[in-house]
């Protein structure tokens, strides 16, 4: 009954969220920072599912941006947890596809998230190209997910090289986004407990360091940190509101 519950609280938020985003979109379609906006309201409603999430931010991070944030990719939920970690001046790169998901989808796609068709490489790379232009003339920071699919418990997966590449030719640093491990969320589950979402310290992202070095790089450090944040929650239970530290 409680999943019943949430599923249709969630299938409401979503439509009318949808409803005024898309309103508010009809004034300023493709505005960027109706990314933010629209994404913490995504946020808020991590509280349905009964999580309480923390935002934890190095220092010196809005002072790096424009910069390409890099996130670990775990299930539908990162739509309702990592939404709210995201800073104003930020959009996201995502499939192509994601704009046919009735109301998300067409909310997704004009706030003015980058959209790329994986199945055309040619038009890919012209889309990580027109990212990079994004970021220098519009100082628009992008999110990417590295893995390029969900994990679905899996750990982290290898990274692809995009992202890395786009950081490089931009001149931009790169941050890490961290979550911890969320595939023990149950919908017909009351309380399911903490999730941590740690912003580290830019990486800076020369041109000179070969590409996969800077990766690998990044990586390891992200590795470390979703160890070590699911061996802090192991055996935290509490639910509560959204926190945000930095």
């Amino acid at each position: 009954m409680l999943a019943v519950i949430r599923l249709v609280l969630i299938a409401v938020f979503i439509v009318l969220t949808a409803v005024v985003g898309l309103a508010i979109c009809l004034i300023k379609p493709f505005y960027p920072p109706n990314t933010a906006r629209f994404a913490h309201w995504y946020g808020w409603a991590a509280r349905i599912f009964g999580m309480q999430v923390e935002i934890r931010r190095a220092e010196g991070i809005r002072d790096a941006m424009p910069c390409v944030f890099v996130a670990n990719h775990q299930n539908s939920y990162d739509l309702f947890t990592l939404s709210g970690s995201l800073l104003p001046g930020t959009v996201t790169i995502g499939k192509k596809s994601l704009k046919w998901i009735p109301f998300f989808g067409q909310l997704y796609w004009l706030a003015g998230n980058i959209l790329i068709d994986r199945a055309n490489r040619s038009k890919a790379v012209g889309t990580m190209q027109g990212a990079v232009d994004h970021i220098q003339q519009d100082k628009v920071s992008v999110w990417v997910f590295p893995e390029g699919t969900r994990s679905y418990g899996r750990g982290l997966l290898p990274f692809k090289t995009g992202a890395f590449h786009i950081a490089q030719q931009a001149g931009v640093p790169v941050v890490p986004v961290v979550m911890s491990s969320t595939h023990k969320v149950r919908l017909n589950k009351w309380n399911n407990g903490k999730v941590i979402i740690q912003m580290l310290a830019p990486v800076p992202a020369s041109a000179e360091q070969p590409v996969r070095e800077l990766m690998d790089t990044v990586r390891q450090q992200m590795q470390d940190t979703l160890t070590a944040l699911d061996s802090e929650l192991a055996s935290d239970y509490t639910a509560g509101s959204v926190t945000v530290t930095g």
